[in-house]
């Protein structure tokens, strides 16, 4: 088990002082590679995330301190599953629960690859025998159900220069960033957490810099269902985010 501390910042935070979802990837990603470069394993930037969960309890806030621990929880031929607990010190006591399933690639063609020799045996012992399996499982196209919400909501998303990382790619901490307005727009119609927040994010293919990028969004019974396509037909990532059906209005 890994573990690093770290302090809720302004750039961090929401305007009403929780921690935002794209800071919270951010994190998880960092502890990630710093736990691989601490292990001493090959290359740790050619992993790229096929799909995160996170699950919030309770958001810790705006200068809190927090600890994060991760763990490897999983084995597979060409990835690897992390565990994450992100607590804040009390008072507040927010705490997150995390998983992402990491997928090893050649930097070279994008393409998955066996793990790193001797990267089983390194991570066997957290591990404990489990082993995961990289299928997807969220639908990549919406389907028409006769008892949905609201009709779907589309929009265009802007890329920026700073959203794209070192592979090229728009990075795994944007995506999040989608989730957010998602939340908010639900927060001013009066829709917010009701309990624990729960989104799982899968990623598909990537988005490059000549893409036109947009964002459909269907509300469901628990929360929502989002969909990051591009005008040319991929599909680059689906959320699912559950926990929003009602409650006070909160940023």
């Amino acid at each position: 088990m890994f573990e690093a501390r770290r302090r809720v910042r302004l750039g961090d935070s929401s305007p009403g002082g929780r921690l935002r979802l794209d800071a919270c990837a951010r994190y998880l990603q960092d502890i990630a590679n710093d736990d691989s470069r601490e292990a001493g394993s090959p290359n740790p930037t050619a992993w790229v995330a096929r799909r995160t969960v996170i699950r919030v309890d309770r958001f810790p806030e705006y200068l809190d301190m927090t600890t994060l621990w991760t763990w490897c929880s999983g084995l597979g031929p060409r990835w690897a599953e992390r565990r994450y607990s992100v607590v804040a010190d009390p008072p507040g006591a927010g705490r997150i629960e995390a998983a992402t399933l990491w997928v090893h690639i050649d930097m070279a063609t994008m393409k998955p690859i066996p793990v790193p020799e001797g990267f089983a045996e390194q991570f066997a012992t957290a591990a404990n025998g489990r082993t995961v399996k990289a299928r997807l499982h969220l639908p990549t196209r919406p389907g028409d159900p006769a008892d949905i919400a609201r009709p779907d909501r589309t929009a265009a998303w802007p890329l920026r220069f700073t959203d794209f990382d070192i592979l090229g790619h728009v990075n795994n901490a944007v995506y999040w960033s989608m989730v957010e307005e998602e939340v908010a727009a639900r927060r001013e119609r009066g829709r917010s957490a009701a309990g624990p927040l729960i989104v799982t994010l899968e990623h598909h293919d990537g988005i490059d810099r000549a893409d036109a990028v947009i964002l459909t969004v269907r509300d469901t019974a628990l929360g929502f269902d989002l969909w990051v396509t591009t005008e040319t037909g991929k599909v680059a990532a689906v959320v699912r985010a559950e926990g929003l059906s009602g409650g006070a209005a909160s940023d």
